[in-house]
């Protein structure tokens, strides 16, 4: 991935408002100095396509992990980033997950839940059924959108939102993600990705005041053709 801020998708820009569809294996924000993260890059696409002498402004609403792709929503304005913070800190966005798993569930809807123990050396999660000092409860919704031989589509919605929590939900249920060798997958994919995606995010405009839904299209890569859906 180079730094040249085209190759991530504009799925959404406004005044206030810029929201992309992230590729799997770019980080959301720089860590130890990768210059490659998609703050960067975005800021370098709004530096350039709109002129701009100085810093650019660009606030980070939510993040999703490094291995996953999908909708990232960011504010172009200090006011919208205030009044977008509040929104998801009252947990008010509808965020829509798409996970290619293995295996497949026997209930068509279900919720899952237990509690999060999060091993920050190993920067992994773990379910566990019982309340422990350090452990937060972790709820969320599945739906089967389809199933082959070996792999299922499932929806997901989280109903909170923890460390790697879809992830390791879904691996304790017997279903890893494709391809997320660390929770459990049989293998690695060819791009060291995981077949999750942000697939749908819902807000209220910060400034407009009415709702708008997001949609971020499937990564080109053979393992999400296995399975064609408009949901």
């Amino acid at each position: 991935m180079s730094e040249n801020s085209t190759e991530v998708p504009v799925v959404y820009e406004d005044n206030h408002l810029l929201a992309v569809n992230k590729p799997a294996g770019m980080l959301v924000q720089p860590a130890y100095g990768d210059e490659f993260a998609l703050e960067v890059c975005m800021k370098t696409y709004l530096k350039q396509k709109y002129n701009k002498p100085g810093e650019v402004f660009l606030g980070i609403c939510h993040r999703i992990d490094r291995p996953v792709s999908g909708l990232v929503l960011m504010a172009r304005t200090s006011k919208a980033l205030v009044r977008l913070n509040q929104q998801f800190k009252e947990k008010e966005p509808k965020k829509t997950y798409h996970a290619l798993v293995e295996g497949r569930p026997l209930k068509q809807e279900d919720q899952l839940s237990g509690w999060l123990l999060r091993d920050m050396q190993k920067n992994k999660s773990r379910i566990i059924q019982t309340e422990q000092q350090g452990a937060k409860e972790a709820k969320l919704r599945y739906k089967v959108l389809a199933q082959g031989n070996t792999l299922s589509l499932l929806e997901v919605h989280l109903e909170t939102g923890r460390h790697h929590q879809i992830r390791a939900q879904l691996a304790y249920a017997g279903w890893p993600i494709y391809g997320d060798v660390k929770y459990g997958a049989r293998r690695g994919l060819a791009d060291r990705s995981i077949a999750l995606h942000a697939r749908k995010l819902r807000i209220l405009h910060p400034v407009r005041q009415e709702k708008i839904t997001l949609l971020a299209a499937y990564p080109k890569v053979p393992w999400w053709e296995i399975f064609k859906t408009d949901q």
